[in-house]
């Protein structure tokens, strides 16, 4: 019943904006937001701070393009349990403005525009990455563990961290250490977001039998999880700088004052595991953490951030000299 009820209701369109705002609302652009920030950082370590224009446009399109079929499809398979959760209730598909079929043309239709973009403008290997990334996404995660693993957000997580190795490919054409790297960083990013963020809708998880964490054990072990992967996640940060040498002291600096900041967050969810409002400080304050992490890589990767460093550090080794003479 609830499957005829989901394609029978009638389109709430009264014109073409709003058509367009549902298809916009399938894609999940605000998740799509912090994956092209991480495909730019990737682009932007990869090109040493001077990235082509047109490539950083034809790239971040693309990979909007990648995340918004991926994102499509995820609401395509998840219709009938975001008709029950009250948080994606009135999603398109499961609030019968947009149908299925067309959610799925809609998708075919972003996959084919990305790869077409990586492969005509950047390389095969950026173009074979994204559509990874999607197969990843939708069959790894949304068809296999997030309704049957409590592993779902750890190993489902490599889905999100693919897009900063598109970004690396298009410049260089191949992935080096450094790439692996930034995969790796929003690997171990993963666990610690999603995992707030389940902690504060638990209830809904619940009700359509999902296992996040927090369902399956409890928030006090999920707590000790995020505070375990936030705290991993600072040596992981700093391979960039050590023994990658791709990134210096200015990024270093803000990883430190970041990760710092995020594992006290995650310290105190971890002392008060149920309090909500410490739940929903760890979730946010995870992607102003990404956003700024990134915004570091791109500060530390400018020429001009290079001629500061240089001077002070000869400055300061002047001044040292003139000390011991």
């Amino acid at each position: 019943m609830q499957e005829t009820l989901l394609t029978t209701l009638p389109r709430q369109h009264d014109n073409a904006l709003q058509v367009v705002q549902s298809y916009y609302q399938l894609t999940k652009p605000r998740i799509i937001l912090l994956l092209l920030i991480t495909t730019a950082g990737g682009m932007w370590i990869a090109a040493k701070g001077e990235v082509n224009p047109v490539l950083l446009l034809v790239t971040l399109l693309s990979g909007a393009c990648a995340a918004g079929a991926a994102n499509t499809i995820n609401c395509f398979y998840d219709r009938d349990i975001d008709y029950i959760m009250e948080r994606t209730r009135h999603r398109p598909l499961p609030s019968g403005r947009v149908q299925p079929r067309d959610a799925l043309i809609f998708a075919i239709a972003l996959t084919i525009t990305s790869f077409t973009l990586l492969a005509v403008f950047a390389n095969f290997l950026s173009a074979c990455l994204a559509m990874s990334g999607i197969v990843f996404y939708v069959l790894i995660y949304t068809h296999w563990l997030k309704r049957h693993s409590t592993l779902n957000i750890v190993i489902g997580g490599a889905a999100g961290a693919i897009p900063p190795l598109v970004g690396w490919a298009t410049v260089t054409g191949e992935l080096s250490w450094a790439a692996w790297v930034l995969f790796a960083i929003i690997f171990f990013w993963t666990p610690p977001h999603f995992w707030a963020l389940a902690v504060l809708i638990r209830e809904d998880y619940a009700k359509v039998g999902v296992p996040m964490l927090p369902v399956v054990v409890g928030n006090e072990p999920t707590a000790r999880q995020i505070f375990y992967y936030t705290l991993a996640l600072i040596p992981v940060t700093l391979l960039l700088v050590y023994p990658l040498h791709v990134m210096g002291a200015v990024y270093a600096g803000i990883a430190l004052l970041l990760g710092g900041v995020f594992v006290h967050k995650a310290w105190q969810l971890m002392q008060s595991p149920s309090n909500l409002q410490v739940a929903r400080s760890v979730f946010k304050y995870s992607i102003l953490y990404l956003m700024l992490l990134c915004a570091g890589m791109g500060l530390d990767s400018l020429p001009l951030t290079h001629q500061i460093v240089s001077t002070v550090a000869d400055n300061v080794q002047t001044f040292v000299g003139a000390l011991s003479a």
